[in-house]
């Protein structure tokens, strides 16, 4: 009986050796085909935290895209404002349609939001390229601006489309610098307006789409934002075009949108400001490129302190606060709220109050006309 009870416990212990060998033969399978979209490491490094749900000082937000402003949706807006301590929104989605009707929907927002927002909503209108190459276009879009200044625009906003799928009335692309768009330069400038303007694409997404692309997870989430020298043209032909506009209308106040995709090597952001003084940056989509060069990121915002304003693109308020953290706080390897912009951490540049204070309000109350600056401390 004792022998023949020995002989299942023997006969257990191998079936349970078995299992063991096929769960941990298993799960070394699986470890090692594990693709880097599902490799997501939980850190273990104990570190001071401080996370930031509320802006320091109340602040303008330059860049920002609303559509379908109901009151309901204005309501709802200002209350989420309120708790992020964002002063003023900027919508560079005036001209939600692209023809006549667009403009006067563009009107009749600028009107619901002075009665429900006063003046914490802004309007900055677009450029309709309807008809572009035709004897009538450049004449219609600078009597169109004139009109969209006079009933409360407060600024042009151009899309990455021109330069990438803008076409002229002849099929053809059309150049971020072409001379029929000259006028509209000059006519911003002698209407005391800025330009807006975000031209292209990050260079990765032109690179090889391979294992040396620092954007490769995101070009295989978002395929469709793969580009190559034939689509439409290389980057650095557009943002020489960009820059071309820059040098051509010194008089017109430019704000290149996302740091013009140089926040990755800010001693070109910096040489850019250096030679184009009308042009400013704004931070929209690159707070991750600032993150990970804490060091770099606090020297460049404090020699261009003037020239850097606060922008965050998409709106989801809870990405707000990455923002706030990585720009205030001197926090060190937090995550970011999109793994596939940056797989990496972020560390906070803890800038100084008086740099702050710009970033966030000052300079935005300085180049864009008609904000309230009451709704600011000084």
């Amino acid at each position: 009986m004792v022998r023949h009870i020995s002989k299942i416990r023997h006969h257990l212990n191998l079936v349970l050796l078995v299992v063991v060998i096929l769960g941990c033969t298993v799960f070394s399978a699986y470890a090692q085909d594990m693709g880097f979209e599902e490799y997501n490491p939980v850190s273990t490094l104990v570190v001071p935290e401080h996370p930031v749900s509320r802006a320091k000082f109340p602040f303008i937000d330059v860049h920002s895209h609303q559509r379908g402003l109901t009151p309901e949706r204005i309501t709802r807006l200002l209350k989420e404002m309120d708790e992020l301590n964002m002063g003023v929104m900027v919508n560079l989605s005036g001209r939600q349609q692209d023809n006549e009707t667009g403009q006067q929907s563009m009107y009749a927002m600028i009107k619901a939001l002075e009665a429900a927002a006063r003046g914490r909503l802004i309007v900055f209108t677009n450029l309709s390229f309807a008809g572009f190459g035709s004897d009538d276009w450049v004449g219609k879009a600078v009597e169109d601006l004139e009109a969209d200044v006079k009933n409360g625009a407060k600024g042009l906003k151009i899309y990455k489309s021109l330069g990438l799928s803008s076409r002229d009335v002849r099929g053809e692309r059309i150049p971020v610098d072409h001379p029929d768009l000259d006028p509209v330069w000059a006519k911003c400038g002698e209407l005391g307006i800025p330009v807006l303007i975000h031209s292209a694409d990050p260079a990765a997404f032109w690179a090889p789409f391979d294992a040396s692309n620092e954007r490769w997870l995101e070009l295989k989430v978002n395929p469709h934002r793969k580009r190559g020298e034939k689509d439409p043209v290389p980057f650095s032909q557009i943002m020489k075009e960009q820059h071309h506009v820059f040098q051509k209308h010194p008089n017109t106040t430019f704000i290149n949108a996302h740091m013009g995709w140089m926040a990755n090597d800010l001693t070109q952001a910096g040489a850019h400001l250096d030679r184009y003084p009308n042009v400013n940056f704004e931070i929209g989509a690159v707070i991750a490129e600032l993150g990970r060069q804490p060091k770099q990121a606090r020297a460049f915002f404090t020699k261009y302190q003037d020239r850097i304003l606060f922008g965050k693109d998409a709106y989801n308020p809870e990405e707000f606060h990455t923002y706030f953290r990585v720009l205030e706080t001197e926090d060190e390897y937090f995550p970011y709220y999109k793994k596939y912009h940056a797989f990496w951490r972020m560390y906070g540049l803890g800038l100084p109050d008086d740099v702050l204070k710009k970033l966030y309000y000052k300079n935005a109350l300085r180049i864009i006309p008609g904000i309230d600056s009451s709704l600011f401390p000084d």
